[in-house]
């Protein structure tokens, strides 16, 4: 098996290498696809908090299963079940990734990555930084994707169950051209967090964003 490492790699820091894949242009969009664009930028809007367990599977044969706590605007918690000792956490400004193991952390700005595009308070699908590269539908199936548009390479595919819609799956593409997939098990939406789930505690005290 892949080390979790590198999935979380492919996951979540995408957009910081030197090689770029390609991504397809914009898709030019219909009246039925601002329709559903529409729909699903509302149904993402609405969701607060959100907790799931995962299935998370990379093209480069790494695979995982964990657990995702999602509260937005702005935070999140990817918690890797064992023999992985790694956890991710968005804390509203960094995106933080602590190897449990060695006892490191490691922090970039939210902004920068694809995790961004889950929390952020008011995501636009019709307008701003996001294009709309593809839209696929099949039988109770939608998927968007979508790239960012200052972004040489990595795209983020999000992909729902529709009536009623759900968010059952993401994809990211890295600039490497490694595709992870993260699927969504018995999701439950608008679940009590206690605020602590969103920090990272080290064995001799908790990391916070001043600390470097």
């Amino acid at each position: 098996m892949v080390s979790v490492a590198l999935l979380v790699g492919a996951l979540f820091f995408s957009g910081l290498g030197e090689a770029a894949a390609k991504v397809e242009e914009a898709h030019p969009l219909s009246a039925a696809d601002r329709k559903d664009l529409s729909r699903i930028q509302d149904y993402m809007n609405r969701i607060t908090t959100l907790q799931s367990t995962f299935l998370q599977a990379s093209s480069n044969g790494g695979y995982a299963e964990g657990t995702l706590y999602l509260s937005r605007p702005g935070k999140m918690r990817i918690e890797y079940d064992p023999p992985a000792q790694f956890l991710i956490v968005a804390d509203g400004t960094w995106l933080i990734y602590h190897d449990k193991e060695l006892e490191q952390i490691t922090h970039i700005p939210l902004g920068t990555t694809p995790a961004d595009i889950l929390v952020q308070e008011n995501l636009s699908l019709l307008a701003g930084e996001l294009i709309v590269t593809k839209i696929e539908r099949g039988p109770g199936i939608i998927g968007v994707t979508l790239v960012r548009e200052e972004d040489d390479g990595g795209q983020l595919t999000l992909i729902f169950s529709d009536k009623p819609l759900q968010l059952k799956k993401w994809i990211v593409l890295d600039p490497q051209g490694i595709k992870t997939s993260v699927s969504l098990l018995s999701t439950q939406r608008d679940v009590s967090f206690d605020p602590k789930l969103f920090n990272v505690k080290l064995k001799h005290g908790t990391w916070t964003p001043g600390d470097k």
